[in-house]
């Protein structure tokens, strides 16, 4: 196995100072990971035991530090938008158009959205993309049902039939 790279002294108590200005707790255990191994020169074993991640995920995080130093461990974000077709923005332009007919008294149909956004960006999706994207930007049907789900026009006639108010 080869040897751990040393860390100096500054680094050592730059981790240190970086401990007490964490405010999240998975910012905390990143710089803790360091932190342990400057300090008491453990390995990433025993680190992930004590911190509770996988040894490749300490030697990930090792890494990222030595090559990217402190902005590699705060404020790194889990969540986030990875496989968007389109930015926010760009979606905000294509739907544009089609909210405006809708303020109209138009209606939207998703059909046309999907064929547009398609257009735009090259490749087939499925239509629950553009629902997504719709529901993202503040869209959700609103139509009128024709009737009741339990509608019966027997029941209905009937009771007009054997109501106290029928004329008998």
């Amino acid at each position: 196995m080869r040897p751990q790279r040393p860390v100096n002294e500054d680094a050592k108590k730059s981790l240190k100072d970086l401990l007490k200005k964490t405010k999240t707790k998975a910012d905390f255990q990143r710089v803790q990971c360091l932190w342990l191994r400057a300090e008491f020169a453990m390995s990433s074993d025993q680190v992930g035991t004590a911190i509770g991640y996988s040894p490749a995920t300490v030697k990930k995080l090792w890494s990222e530090y030595f090559s990217k130093g402190e902005k590699a461990l705060i404020g790194l974000g889990r969540g986030g938008r990875r496989r968007a077709n389109l930015s926010i923005e760009a979606e905000k332009r294509l739907l544009a158009g089609f909210f405006e007919k809708a303020e109209r008294g138009g209606v939207l149909i998703v059909a046309e959205i999907k064929e547009t956004y398609e257009k735009t960006i090259g490749h087939p999706v499925p239509k629950s993309t553009v629902y997504r994207m719709l529901a993202r930007h503040g869209w959700r049907k609103i139509a009128p049902r024709p009737r009741h789900p339990k509608f019966d026009p027997q029941k209905m006639e009937e009771f007009k039939k054997n109501s106290r108010n029928s004329e008998k």
